[in-house]
Order: structure tokens, then sequence, then C-alpha cells
């Protein structure tokens, strides 16, 4: 059984499964907006699009409970675009096609988008339920997150007018979480000289792939390989023993995902071929043995290519792998205030050197601003010294946790009544949405919650099934407890 709408709840997933029909892919949110506009005019609701994309929809409160406080539940239309290598499909025309694999769904060798589509699914069924008791209720549906939360920096003051934001955009149910690290773009740039390819050279492309990548926030202490990393690694060494000559290389498409393919396509001194495929091989079962937990299926292979017209100059060859190689890449401090959370990680998203083009793109995470802007700066000072030019863009703020929180008491004691459990009390190393909504409407109380996703911006995205209705149940007894204003 493969019908995602038999599941239960069935009003979340058979909103779900509508979703999964349209596609929605970073700053491609056109129709999936359209598509909320139209579902708010069929039940009557106000529904409004701001000057960015973002749309809010709002619910009269159930009679009797018009003075309850309001709540916002806020979600992003947006999902991650990854697909296995061998997997054709376009993110900006094709369906994403389902499975049920035992307890999980997940998608058919791309990402299934419950990052954020099970959020946008259960607010659309909480708007049209028409027998689940509730006070003042508005959605707000923001554009963009993945790519550079313009949604949400977008949002003007006075659009909305609850007291409490719900984010449903956290991923292990049976936690609720009150505080989010804040990000910045560290961007460089630079152009290199080319030459002729020299006589006598064999041409190879060297392939890294395999890898699982995932959500550079959630995943980042998981201890997986970057295949950035692993592949200008290799190249560090290769030039040293067999004096390669580089014509291009690429990893990694998506700043907020950790690079899961790479390549290179270099030459050798025709010589020293198979002394060269060994040296691959070497490298292969070395890179097996090191990432033998966290990268099962990787895989670090070389075949042979037909020669380029060009190749790198050899000075700015020797500037460009080392500053790749030197990037500060994962974690880099845990927090002192929660135990077990990522404090401050670099993700090194993308690399590209083409056509005399060189550029790396990353995005570093903390809780700490100070944190956040000294690692940034250390990235510079690696890409400054091979006369790049360093970008700083798209900084947002974290979300300071509030263990006062009101919302966060009342929540805690409807989870324990419910499930038996206190649920536990966290902060993630991602950047959800709430630190910047808190920066515009400072009065909010928030707190972010969900079901239980895993692997999410890559192909091997799952949801839980039993938790998206534990989620969506919690969900709807909350709202049904909001104390009055």
């Amino acid at each position: 059984m493969n019908d995602i709408r038999k599941l239960e709840p069935k009003e979340v997933w058979n909103y779900f499964n509508e979703i999964t029909q349209i596609p929605r892919p970073s700053k491609k949110e056109k129709k999936i907006a359209e598509f909320v506009v139209r579902f708010a005019k069929e039940h009557g609701l106000e529904a409004i699009v701001d000057k960015v994309g973002n749309v809010i929809v709002r619910k009269k409160a159930t009679k009797g409970l018009e003075n309850r406080k309001g709540v916002i539940l806020q979600t992003h239309l947006d999902m991650v675009p990854q697909k296995n290598s061998d997997k054709k499909h376009d993110f900006e025309k094709d369906p994403i096609e389902t499975i049920i694999d035992g307890e999980w769904v997940k998608a058919n060798g791309t990402t299934l988008g419950s990052d954020n589509g099970i959020g946008v699914s259960a607010a659309l069924a909480v708007l049209a339920s028409k027998n689940l008791p509730h006070g003042p209720l508005e959605a707000l549906f923001t554009i963009d997150e993945e790519t550079g939360m313009t949604g949400a920096f977008g949002l003007k003051k006075g659009l909305l007018h609850g007291d409490i934001l719900m984010n449903l955009d956290s991923e292990d149910e049976g936690e609720l979480y009150v505080g989010c690290a804040g990000g910045i773009d560290v961007s460089a740039a630079r152009k290199y000289a080319e030459e002729k390819s020299p006589k006598g050279m064999t041409a190879y492309r060297v392939t890294a792939k395999g890898l699982k990548g995932g959500h550079s926030g959630v995943d980042i202490a998981l201890a997986r390989a970057n295949s950035n990393k692993i592949m200008f690694r290799f190249l560090m060494q290769a030039e040293s023993d067999f004096k390669i000559r580089l014509a291009e290389a690429a990893g990694g498409d998506l700043r907020n995902a950790i690079p899961r393919e790479s390549y290179s396509v270099l030459l050798v001194p025709g010589s020293k071929e198979k002394e060269f495929e060994k040296f691959v091989k070497g490298y292969d079962k070395m890179y097996k043995a090191e990432f033998a937990e966290t990268e099962p299926t990787i895989s670090f292979t070389c075949k042979k290519t037909d020669l380029p017209e060009k190749v790198m100059n050899k000075d700015d060859q020797f500037k460009i792998i080392r500053a790749v190689f030197a990037c500060p890449n994962g974690v880099q401090r845990m927090s002192q205030a929660m135990k077990g959370l990522v404090e401050t990680s670099n993700n090194l998203a993308i690399v590209k050197c083409r056509g005399g083009k060189f550029e790396a793109h990353n995005l570093t995470r903390s809780s700490v601003d100070s944190s956040k802007v000294s690692t940034a700066w250390k990235i510079a000072a690696v890409f400054h010294l091979i006369e790049a030019k360093v970008t700083l863009a798209g900084s947002y703020p974290g979300w300071k946790p509030n263990m006062d929180s009101p919302i966060l008491k009342t929540m805690s004691g409807i989870y324990q009544k419910l499930y038996g459990k206190i649920p536990e009390i966290k902060a993630i190393h991602a950047g959800l949405e709430c630190g910047l909504l808190g920066g515009v409407y400072p009065n909010l109380d928030m707190i972010s919650f969900g079901p239980t996703i895993k692997y999410p911006h890559s192909p091997d995205e799952k949801v839980h099934i039993t938790s998206v209705k534990k989620f969506y149940d919690f969900l709807c007894e909350t709202l049904k407890q909001i104390p009055p204003k």
C-alpha cells in the first residue's frame, strides 16, 4: 500500500499528498502559494499575500472563544530539491513520488518535502476543520526559507495580530524547541588564468559520491563526509605526488545541504596512468575505512576522459587547492549553555572551478552571534590569502531561549497528560525563522515542534508515520487549551 491518503490522520496526509503534486523548490513557490490562496477562498477564510510572497490566512475564533490569545501557525512553503545522480526528476515540473516503507514515508530517489510540507499540511487541516474549538487563528506560510529566509526577512510589522507563534518546522516528535542558531553566508570568488593542456598527459574524471549529505545544521554533528573536503584533500596529495594539472572541479549545489557528490577533471603524466589509478583506489579504501560508520556507501573513483583544451595555471591551482582544503568545515564549537548542542559550525557547501572562475560558498551557523562572526572572518581570511573577493551576506539572528515562556509551560503540561511523559526542551542548531520573526514581532511568545523527520535536505529524507498523528493530536489539543488574554 503506497497511498499516503489512507494514513492517519487522513486530513493531514490528504493535504500532504496534494502538496507533493505541486513543484515548490525554493524561490519557485508561486504555484504552492496560489494553492494556499485558493484553499482559503474555498473555506471562506481571509487570505493576503504580502509584498515578498508570504501568504497569511486568518480564521475567526470558535464562538465563545474570542477572548483567547491569538495563535499564529507558522510554516514555510518551499522544499529542498535534492536527488540521487541516477534519478531523472525536474523539481520545477515533476511531482514527488511518495513511498510507504514500513513505519516511514519517503520519496523515490528525491527529497520528500516533509520539511516543511507536513507542517503546512497540519496548518491547512486546522484551518479547514469544522469541529476543532480554538481562539483567533492565523497561519503564516513563508517563502524561500531554505535558501535565504527572504520571506521571513521581508515580513513587515503590523501584518500579524497573534500573541503566540507556533513554528511547525522542527524534526523530532516529543521535543519542544525554544531556541535556534543564527547564520551567515560566506562566499569567495576569484578568476584564475588558464593555459593549453600540456602534451603527454592523460585526462581523468575523479568522482566522490554515495555520501549521505543531509541538513547542514541538524546533521552537521554526525561526522559525515563533505564531498568537497575529501575531493580537495585528494587533490592536495595528487598535486604533490603526480604533478597533476587541474582542468575543473565542482561539488554541492545548496548552501544548507552537506554536499554529497563532487568531481574533478585532471591531467596525469601518461607514464603514470597505472600508478595514478592505484593511488585513487587507495583513497577509496582509505575513505571507506575512515567513514565506515557514517558513510557506508561512499565511493571514490576515477575514469579516463577526453583531454580538455585548457587547464588551470599552476600558481592559481596551487593556491585554490590549498584554500579549499584549509577552509574550516563541520563543528567548530559545542555549546556551553546546553549539553550536546552544537554552538558553531560551517558547511563548505558549494565549490566550482570552471572556465577561469573559482567560487566557494559556505553557510556558517552559531547560537552565539560573536562566534558566528568570528568563524565567518576565519573563513574569509583563508580566501583572502589567495586574493579572492569575499562576501558576507544574509546574516540572520538566532532565537534566544526563554525558559519562562507561558506557551512552553502550557504545552509541556498538555504533552504530559496526553502521552504520560514530559517533552524534552531543546534548542536546535538550524536556522528556524523564529529568530527573524521575533525581531519584527518582539512580543511574540514562540515555540517550535513537529513530527519526526530523518535526513532532511537529502534523498534519504523520511517522516515517521506515527509521529505525524502524535504531532497533530498535540497541536489540536493545545489549540483547545490556549488561555485567555
